[in-house]
């Protein structure tokens, strides 16, 4: 399985829905255009699964964290789509 820092896109989708990993065109230069990709689906596919969460009705801190992840991956999915436009690579 391929991986960027020695982890799986997964666990680094993760880590940036967690609030470890930040994503910037500096994280993102190095990275080949294959890499981007993938990364950029995973990361489409932890914020479905972080909306299919069940959560309590009324839990404000576990809506409120679960809505920080959601922006977190919204935000670097934000910022490869504009790299990659800017960069003029064809991923999508």
């Amino acid at each position: 399985m391929a991986n960027i820092r020695g982890k799986s896109y997964k666990a680094i989708a993760f880590d940036i829905g967690e609030g470890y990993v930040t994503v910037n065109p500096i994280f993102l230069k190095p990275l080949e255009p294959a890499v981007i990709k993938e990364l950029y689906e995973e990361l489409i596919k932890v914020q479905a699964s972080i909306r299919g969460e069940k959560i309590k009705h009324g839990d404000v801190e576990a809506i409120r964290w679960r809505n920080m992840r959601l922006q977190r991956l919204h935000s670097a999915t934000m910022i490869i789509k504009n790299y990659v436009r800017e960069r003029r690579l064809r991923l999508f």
